[in-house]
């Protein structure tokens, strides 16, 4: 669980006392082990199989938008290293945008629980 252990260290207090946690359906990340490893840290904040509609595009903001506008433009001028491209993501995406993206998943957040977890982007 090192990686778990990174991730959680970068999170303050509020997120680690109010957010959520939203795992994909991988069997590694379903596992018994993996799940009460993670709900000893996030409590019944987690958002996974079961939970919610199966790889949800509609509660996942990078994959409603984000990707798709990175891939496009952090790739124009082929950047050749890690480096480079990490320049580009931080140019490409100025921190409003990403503030926006997290303001829309409240919404959308809300909408599901509004829907009973059932499919909601009709609600959108």
């Amino acid at each position: 669980m090192e990686i778990f252990n990174a991730f959680l260290n970068q999170l303050d207090d509020e997120e680690l006392s109010i957010g959520y946690f939203q795992q994909e359906g991988a069997i590694s990340h379903t596992s018994h082990f993996s799940r009460a490893e993670i709900q000893s840290f996030i409590g019944d904040r987690v958002i996974s199989k079961g939970l919610c509609p199966q790889r949800s595009p509609d509660l996942t903001p990078p994959d409603y938008f984000l990707w798709g506008y990175l891939k496009g433009r952090v790739h124009q001028n082929k950047p050749r290293t890690t480096d480079a491209l990490k320049a580009n993501i931080t140019e490409e995406i100025p921190a409003v945008t990403v503030a926006r993206t997290f303001q829309n998943m409240t919404r959308r957040v809300q909408s599901c629980l509004d829907a009973n977890v059932d499919h909601f982007r009709h609600m959108l």
